[in-house]
């Protein structure tokens, strides 16, 4: 069954945990959505693990729409949110409702993500106004590398504490169907999500948010530049690809692969035939 903004909703009220993860292709999609996986983040994070650079501020919006809409072709049950990326709303009220629709129009998303709060309140109402289903994103923002001087826990402080949860509060007022706290200490993460009438999913925000998201390449060790301390590695893929990579050249030199097996036959008398005209 399609998971939708509902399901967010009544799993906030059960109880129940959400699950979420990162893809940002077709094959990758289906698999998670094979797995149970109960909404797929393509991220903008797809700047880094994707696309090698340094953090996510160069991801434009083809870029996200590209990736959105192969996701969307994969996941079957799962509810697919895209990231809004750096500069697509923080421009205008009105450039962030136009980029919405393009994300939902052209990428197939069945809803978006953008970062920040109090300050981004009027976007996140505009475009729910527009009927389209908004996810927040307060906390870590990381398009906001360069104003935080770097990845850094957001809320150890009074005052800082305050301000993300005022930001919870804004997001929620907004009319956003959830909030993303990343990087969060624990226990703020866990009074925001009890007094929020919303669903917070974390990443690195402890255990009492209604529901986790992780980076599908931290989580299979595929991703090695950087290893967040959030991060658990639920399977180590990317040394078992490197082994695959590596038999495959190896059998590709020696001759061993591609075996018999491997091969299509062709008729004797056909191959007979075509020699003897050449």
């Amino acid at each position: 069954m399609k998971t939708t903004t509902a399901t967010f909703k009544k799993a906030k009220q059960s109880g129940e945990k959400i699950t979420m993860l990162t893809a940002y292709d077709y094959s990758t999609a289906k698999l998670e959505d094979t797995a149970g996986v109960e909404s797929i983040l393509v991220g903008d994070s797809l700047g880094m693990v994707v696309l090698g650079y340094e953090n996510t501020l160069s991801v434009t919006m083809e870029d996200m729409i590209h990736h959105s809409a192969a996701v969307a072709r994969g996941a079957e049950n799962a509810l697919v949110v895209t990231d809004m990326p750096f500069m697509s709303y923080q421009t205008s009220v009105y450039d962030a409702v136009v980029n919405a629709g393009r994300l939902i129009k052209e990428g197939h998303a069945d809803a978006v993500k953008l970062e920040g709060g109090v300050k981004f309140k009027e976007h996140i109402r505009a475009i729910v106004d527009a009927s389209i289903p908004v996810m927040g994103h307060i906390g870590m923002t990381p398009q906001s590398v360069n104003a935080f001087g770097g990845f850094k826990v957001q809320g150890k402080s009074i005052e800082d504490a305050k301000r993300v949860i005022e930001d919870a509060k804004a997001v929620e007022k907004a009319g956003a169907f959830a909030v993303v706290l990343e990087c969060v200490p624990a226990a703020l993460a866990e009074y925001i999500t009890e007094i929020l009438s919303i669903p917070t999913i974390g990443i690195g925000a402890g255990s009492s948010c209604d529901g986790q998201v992780l980076v599908y390449q931290d989580m299979l060790a595929m991703y090695s530049d950087f290893t967040p301390k959030f991060v658990k590695k639920f399977g180590n893929i990317g040394e078992s690809m490197t082994a695959s990579f590596k038999k495959y050249c190896e059998e590709v030199k020696s001759g061993e692969f591609p075996a018999t097996e491997h091969t299509f036959k062709i008729d004797d008398e056909v191959m007979k035939a075509i020699t003897e005209e050449n």
